[in-house]
């Protein structure tokens, strides 16, 4: 026991920091699965709707691989398979989480201080552990509560089950990768990295069908297992224990890798730098540039991808709803008034904004951290101003939205226009609309660097919780006919949609001042107060 001495209080000490970051989490990743259940009630209210929608979509390549397979017709199956993505971000979001509240709180150096206290030398992963699991259990229940009243209990528990699973496996994944190294950075990139190869295992197991020859392939994969337990038809409860068996597993090899080492030491031998700095790295912008080159080409491949798929399937999409009046109201209220396709493509521009104000969130947050660690400390005591240490960082902020943007809307014109035989038409049109939502990810981008500058502690929780209210609005608001006033809030309802719809400079103007008003702020402020590390 004396391992584990302190653990309660450390609880405490955890969700007293998350107080607000945690229910701002679990509230947004339990409502969005919850209101599925009226939007697709709506978009389907007959059988013969939600059979159409199997036959054209429901089995569709590319939306096996975005969502998984369909379990059967029902409305339940639907929502179900829709649900599919939101287990990715449930898994992203616990991996983040437990790594801060380990590996991060060692390389700050705050560990250290509890280990000088009554705290056992496993107290600290214990506290993560609980509470993470604990907030995911939470979320469950959330989703159970709010879907039960129009769905078979039988097929919610399975589900909320099946997503409270996932996100304590990769909780235990987190534990894991947060003992291999000293770096805080390299652990979430470790266990993001076993994500995306669960993603890919699924993906590859779902599109060549549950009787295929590589069927086996997303039985090595957690999400693979997710899409297997089937809600709301024939439940398989049983794979329910390979979770708890990979959770048990995983929060053993953690402690157990935590024994073996020193307190703000890896696992894995740390590199060591060069004894002199390289000219290329003498300045704050070739410093940057060094902290977010690796992000950076991460996010650009992934919107590659991202591009590539919305594209490719922008054609097929057609049909259904052409064939479904309640869709075909639902997708023109989210996009342009004319071709149905064109009223998709806008969607999904709109869609990548989103995501790609992540990265320009992810980029000040970064800047914020350096202040944390102390480093902005050591690199400040040179000949660098303030100014031109912000402005390093800012300058992913604000091109690497763009660059990601860009090389998205180009493989989202190439795959559509390779399908309707027009790559040099729709390559413009397409990138265009990708490229219009920069107005809107630099207000976003303008706000976090807002709060770095007048309330640098709020910063993280400021920022993420902007961006969540946001991709809320954009996914269910239309949907749930919500007041336009409430819509206006998300800077992203006042782009023009294209392709297709009518361009107006107005609104992308005022966005643009918006942006450059809050980041103003955000710089006069950050050079005016002291350094922060708490």
């Amino acid at each position: 026991m004396k391992q584990v001495a302190g653990t309660r209080k450390l609880v405490r000490l955890i969700l007293r920091r998350d107080r607000l970051l945690t229910p701002l989490w679990v509230l947004w990743l339990a409502l969005i699965p919850v209101g599925y259940v009226s939007t697709y009630d709506k978009e389907f209210p007959t059988a013969a709707d939600r059979l159409h929608y199997a036959q054209t979509s429901g089995n569709n390549p590319v939306f096996l691989a975005l969502y998984g397979p369909l379990p059967n017709t029902s409305l339940g199956g639907i929502v179900a398979q829709r649900v599919g993505a939101i287990p990715i971000f449930i898994a992203l979001v616990s991996i983040l989480v437990m790594v801060r509240h380990t590996r991060t709180e060692e390389q700050t150096g705050r560990r250290e201080l509890l280990g000088s206290t009554v705290v056992g030398r496993h107290a600290p992963l214990a506290a993560a552990l609980l509470t993470t699991m604990a907030a995911n259990l939470v979320l469950g229940l959330i989703i159970a509560g709010g879907m039960s009243s129009k769905l078979p209990a039988s097929g919610v528990w399975a589900l909320a089950l099946g997503l409270v699973a996932i996100g304590w496996a990769f909780t235990a994944i987190g534990g894991i990768t947060a003992q291999l190294t000293e770096n805080a950075g390299t652990a979430r990139g470790i266990a993001i990295g076993v994500l995306g190869g669960s993603v890919l295992l699924a993906v590859a197991g779902d599109l060549n069908g549950e009787g295929g020859t590589l069927a086996w392939l997303a039985w090595l994969s957690p999400l693979g297992w997710l899409r297997r337990i089937h809600p709301f038809a024939a439940e398989r409860w049983w794979i329910l224990l390979l979770f708890l068996a990979l959770t048990v597993a995983g929060t053993w090899v953690a402690v157990a890798l935590s024994a073996r080492r020193d307190v703000a030491a890896g696992i894995l031998p740390a590199r060591l730098s060069p004894v002199e700095t390289p000219g290329y790295l003498r300045g704050p912008l070739a410093l940057a540039w060094r902290l977010h080159r690796w992000l950076l080409l991460g996010w650009v491949v992934a919107f590659v991808v991202l591009g590539l798929v919305f594209g490719g399937i922008a054609e097929g999409i057609a049909d259904l709803m052409q064939n479904n009046p309640n869709l075909k109201d639902l997708v023109e209220r989210l996009g342009a008034q004319h071709a149905f396709v064109d009223a998709y493509l806008a969607t999904t521009m709109g869609l990548l904004g989103l995501i790609a104000s992540a990265y320009g969130i992810q980029a000040v947050l970064r800047l914020r951290a350096e202040e944390e660690a102390g480093h902005a400390e050591y690199v400040l005591t040179a000949s660098v101003s303030r100014s031109r240490w912000i402005a390093g960082h800012l300058a992913f902020s604000a091109l690497g939205p763009a660059v990601s943007l860009a090389v998205a809307g180009l493989a989202a014109g190439i795959a559509h226009g390779a399908n309707v035989g027009d790559i040099s038409g729709e390559v413009p049109r397409i990138l265009g609309g990708a490229m219009l939502q920069l107005p809107a990810v630099w207000a976003l981008t303008g706000a976090a660097i807002a709060l770095f500058g007048l309330l640098p502690r709020a910063t993280s929780i400021g920022a993420w919780g902007v961006l969540a209210v946001c991709l809320t609005l954009g996914q269910v608001g239309q949907a749930l006919q919500l007041n336009d006033s409430v819509l206006n809030v998300s800077p992203f309802t006042h782009i023009p949609r294209l392709p297709g719809g009518d361009f107006t400079a107005t609104p992308l103007i005022w966005l643009l001042a918006v942006a450059a008003l809050l980041t103003a702020t955000g710089l006069m402020a950050a050079r005016r107060r002291d350094l922060s590390t708490a």
